[in-house]
């Protein structure tokens, strides 16, 4: 085993337990059936229906309590997880305007206050994101939807079920923008004292799940909604609780004590000894990506494309699966090379140190006269695997072709807040990276916000202004696009593009695991960065 992980490699009994959270006997199982999960979060996500902790706080706190316009489809584990409808029935283009879209809404829908869903809610969620001015603004949620919300010019309602939005450009992608913004509405916010934080402790939405309690370093506990719209999505259990438990090795201790029944990513050497245990995991692809963000700010090494290159040539992805005990992938691109829009790039990203050194060589640098440069990191969070054993693992193999690689390691939420303030900003500590897992389930989330040279902080995810002339001008065509078979066509050639170009240093893509209860039964494991819990039964 690589010396990175056999330092983590506590068996996660004795040592690890006597750190579990002091409260998580409370977490007892209630008749009728409790699912616990332990999430690698190290706080409850935000109950505000934009949450924090990325793409893990949407899936435990966003599509629970809340519904979304557009939705995942997260009924299946053989397909990539598409779009589907949601608290919008149908959308189109305006055939008068095709910077126009058109939501039909939902009805017979109600909130768990039992308050009928229409248009206006639709429009309040949206103002408490946008409108600095509106006396609901929510600033902790505009921070985290403004990357959501930024194509929108503007909407109206045209009667109670019916929703236009206008863009400010032709935009064939807001739909899946629109699946991250959770709807409430004026009336429960009203019931909180018009204060947000009082809401998170009763939030309401519409989704599958209500509020029961809410503690943001301690648990939240939700509990069946029997009357749900969708009948095939009434959960199954009668309460969900979700737990933050950002070490691994508290996570693995806390399902063999029967303290929670379902955790996420449990470390690899922990696997064999769960499974000798009876312990279930599971695993799927999914358009998941382990990279580092580079900055092309004036002063940054990564401008210099022959080292960039040499970066990508310089990791041994496969003796990092081997060391993550096969849970990943090796590193492809954006995304992982079977996927349908992976394309055909000329120059793979591979394994090849000496092509690497003399790349590094022609660069002025040498393993004895390394470049100096400093990657932002985190111990823990949403799709970020085992980030200190695998960014040590980076660090070793990079240090031998020339490359010498130092750590600011920050909580995983600093490090967001990072990405939507730029490179260029004092909050970068003197970073030239980011390693920050990234969701390529769409285009915007996974190409446009963190690509297209128009969209760098703070209007999206672009931390390091990466420009490229060609790969903007295909992300531009996208956006006018609305066939989608030339929309797919145009992803393989922008794919195709960024990797060619060595535009992040690929490294890894996650194989999801999870280690489950052998109570827990009728989990679907979705190719998706969300998870759908309604389906689970406890035995």
């Amino acid at each position: 085993m690589p010396a990175p992980l056999a330092r983590r490699a506590a068996i996660a009994t004795g040592l690890a337990a006597a750190s579990l959270p002091w409260d998580l006997a409370l977490a007892q199982p209630a008749p009728g059936g409790t699912l616990r999960v332990g999430m690698t979060a190290n706080a409850v996500p935000l109950a505000n229906g934009v949450p924090d902790q990325g793409a893990e706080g949407h899936r435990f706190m966003g599509i629970t309590l809340f519904d979304q316009l557009v939705q995942w489809d997260l009924s299946r584990g053989d397909r990539i997880a598409t779009p589907k409808p949601g608290l919008a029935t149908a959308w189109q283009v305006d055939p008068a305007n095709p910077r126009r879209w058109i939501f039909t809404l939902r009805q017979g829908v109600t909130f768990h206050d039992g308050k009928a869903f229409t248009a206006e809610d639709v429009v309040f969620s949206f103002d408490r994101l946008v409108k600095r001015d509106h006396p609901a603004f929510d600033a902790r949620g505009a921070a985290i939807s403004a990357s959501r919300l930024f194509t929108v010019e503007g909407y109206r309602t045209e009667g109670p079920h019916t929703l236009l939005i206008d863009c400010k450009r032709t935009d064939s992608q807001l739909p899946t923008l629109l699946s991250w913004i959770g709807i409430t509405h004026q009336g429960a916010w009203e019931a909180a004292g018009r204060n947000w934080d009082a809401f998170m402790q009763r939030a309401i939405g519409t989704g599958p799940w209500k509020m029961e309690s809410y503690s943001i370093r301690e648990r939240c506990v939700m509990t069946r909604n029997a009357a749900y719209w969708d009948p095939d999505r009434v959960p199954r259990t009668e309460r969900l609780v979700l737990l933050p438990l950002s070490d691994a090795n508290t996570r693995v201790a806390a399902l063999r004590a029967g303290q929670v029944d379902f955790i996420e990513a449990p470390p690899p050497d922990a696997i064999p000894a769960l499974r000798a245990a009876g312990f279930r995991v599971t695993s799927n692809v999914y358009p998941h990506n382990w990279m580092y963000f580079l900055s092309y700010v004036e002063g940054s090494p990564w401008r210099d494309a022959r080292i960039r290159r040499a970066a990508n040539l310089g990791i041994d992805r496969t003796g990092m699966k081997q060391m993550l005990g096969g849970m990943m992938s090796e590193g492809a691109g954006l995304l992982y090379a079977d996927h349908p829009w992976y394309g055909s790039p000329a120059h793979r990203p591979r394994f090849d140190a000496d092509a690497a050194r003399r790349l590094m060589a022609e660069a002025g640098f040498t393993p004895r006269a390394p470049l100096k440069t400093r990657v932002m990191i985190s111990p823990s969070g949403s799709g970020q695997m085992q980030p200190l054993p695998m960014n040590e693992y980076v660090q070793q193999n990079l240090k031998e072709v020339g490359i010498e690689l130092g750590f600011e390691v920050l909580d995983w939420n600093t490090l967001l807040t990072q990405m939507r303030e730029g490179a260029w900003m004092p909050g970068a500590r003197g970073c030239h990276a980011i390693n920050a897992s990234w969701t390529a389930q769409d285009a915007y989330v996974g190409f446009i916000r963190p690509m297209h040279s128009a969209f760098a902080p703070p209007v999206a995810f672009n931390w390091g202004r990466h420009s490229d002339p060609e790969a903007d001008a295909l992300m531009d065509a996208l956006l006018d696009e609305f066939d989608a078979e030339r929309q797919d066509a145009i992803m393989k050639r922008l794919h195709a593009r960024l990797v060619d170009n060595d535009a992040a240093i690929f490294i890894a893509h996650d194989l999801n695991p999870r280690a489950i209860s052998a109570r827990v039964q009728g989990f679907v494991q979705a190719q998706s960065w969300f998870q759908d819990l309604v389906t689970i039964r406890m035995g």
